[in-house]
């Protein structure tokens, strides 16, 4: 099995720095891989992608260079282990908000007799070789998110459950949670950033965060050891806008374009 990427920058002290799709398309992952990334995650919760597409997309992935990392719907065994079976490196786990939930997150991820994960003949074997059972407990990454004051009062016990590598904040809903609205800058908020990273190093955890392209060298410099900086689909809004913006047609120019 081919060593995950993520865990040899992780070990060198160097943030990873990544993206995240929605986009149901082999195309998009191909393009967004191609770019100076650590990883990409595959959105199969708030995402429109289903399980065909995840799998197009993972090979797509794997060609890039980058960690392929999956957020599944939800906390379940059938869901970590269908992604893990077409070859994900890496399960996001959303709404995970105690420590008996991390320690299933953790279970689902790993063979025995670490945790329950069942042994099939998914694409992973094929692409990564016939030792993947001996190694993939090694190898993949189990990333529980932070995104609920539950979670927040029990993080202490949720990072204390072995096999946990990455509290990943997912911040629009823990902003939410807090009484903000997604994208706040208010002083609380980020000092509850700033307490997720300090819970994090006490216990050996990586801390991880979801970013935008303005906020991702802050959460870099405030500890932060994964951070998603940009999303395909508001990056390909922001980009069509600035070409119709570039293209600076006056109301008079599109009147006469519309003649034609």
């Amino acid at each position: 099995m081919r060593p995950n990427p993520l865990r040899s920058k992780w070990a060198a002290g160097q943030p990873a720095l990544g993206s995240w799709v929605s986009i149901p398309s082999q195309l998009v992952a191909e393009a967004v891989a191609a770019n100076d990334l650590d990883y990409v995650v595959i959105d199969c919760q708030h995402g429109f992608i289903g399980f065909d597409d995840t799998v197009r997309m993972l090979a797509a992935l794997n060609t890039g260079g980058v960690t392929p990392i999956v957020r599944v719907p939800e906390l379940s065994t059938a869901n970590i282990s269908r992604v893990l079976d077409a070859g994900a490196m890496g399960v996001i786990i959303p709404m995970v908000n105690s420590a008996e939930e991390a320690a299933a997150a953790v279970a689902y991820t790993r063979f025995p007799p670490v945790g329950v994960r069942s042994i099939g003949a998914g694409r992973a074997l094929i692409v990564e070789g016939g030792d993947y059972y001996q190694r993939a407990n090694e190898e993949v990454a189990c990333i529980p998110m932070i995104e609920t004051m539950e979670a927040i009062d029990d993080l202490d016990n949720i990072l204390s459950v072995p096999g946990v590598d990455v509290a990943y904040v997912g911040p629009s809903d823990l902003a939410v949670a807090m009484g903000y609205q997604p994208g706040t800058a208010a002083q609380p908020f980020l000092d509850m950033l700033d307490h997720v990273v300090e819970a994090c190093n006490r216990h050996g955890v990586l801390p991880g965060i979801q970013a935008t392209p303005g906020t991702a060298a802050d959460r870099v410099a405030r500890g932060y050891q994964m951070v998603t900086m940009v999303v395909d689909l508001p990056a390909l809004r922001a980009a069509l806008a600035r070409g119709i913006a570039d293209a600076a047609f006056t109301d008079e120019e599109r009147s006469h374009a519309a003649l034609y």
